[in-house]
């Protein structure tokens, strides 16, 4: 009985003052540290492998640096290939003269160009007598005009084919060619009046069944 009651007193106690407990936390600290040591690692090496992200990040930005200071008041950007204009070399024949062929419609002129008084021969002819009218004169000397070459230069050419007034596009074509061939620098100025460019236009084939090539014939109904 008294090995029960001593028991039951022994157990008692243990309910009334239980022990304390022995905390775990002495382990924490130490798994604790295992993962920010792991982060400080890291993070020694991050700037090691990220420092030449940043020197080219800075390159980028002094790049958009450039980029911007290279932007006019409206926005246009001034960078890029600069085009510039190549100046053509002076083609002139053993006589320095510089030679070209025009064509208008059917007409096709061969000119002669070289410095002197503003002389225009035409077939052997001067420009008064092979164009008579003042109209075809004008188309003729045109490239003189825009130029500020009246008066400087001498033109021999020989036309043929077509009527006078392919004749007079054709020896224009012819002159305007061989002025850029002469003075290289006159090309932009010539150009922009469009006096190099071929006029394509020509008379229309005539069609079968019509008068002309569109003209039909009378109609009569009875």
């Amino acid at each position: 009985m008294a090995d029960k009651k001593s028991k039951s007193l022994s157990d008692l106690g243990k309910l009334t003052n239980p022990e304390p407990e022995v905390p775990e936390v002495a382990e924490a600290p130490a798994a604790a540290d295992a993962p920010a040591a792991a982060e400080e690692a890291t993070a020694e090496e991050a700037p090691a492998e990220a420092a030449p992200r940043s020197d080219r990040g800075d390159h980028r930005g002094d790049r958009r640096r450039g980029r911007d200071e290279e932007v006019d008041d409206h926005g246009v950007s001034t960078q890029g290939p600069q085009i510039q204009a190549v100046l053509r070399e002076q083609q002139l024949d053993k006589h320095g003269r510089a030679y070209a062929t025009g064509r208008r419609k059917d007409a096709v002129a061969r000119v002669w160009l070289k410095p002197g008084s503003g002389k225009i021969v035409i077939n052997g002819r001067e420009q008064e007598v092979y164009f008579a009218r003042p109209t075809l004169r004008l188309i003729i000397n045109q490239v003189f005009d825009v130029t500020d070459r009246r008066g400087q230069y001498d033109v021999e050419a020989t036309v043929k084919g077509g009527g006078l007034s392919g004749q007079a596009g054709a020896v224009r074509h012819g002159i305007s060619t061989a002025l850029t061939r002469y003075e290289p620098a006159l090309r932009s100025a010539v150009k922009r009046e469009g006096f190099l460019t071929r006029d394509p236009r020509v008379v229309e084939r005539k069609k079968y069944g019509r008068a002309k090539a569109r003209r039909s014939f009378q109609f009569s109904k009875r």
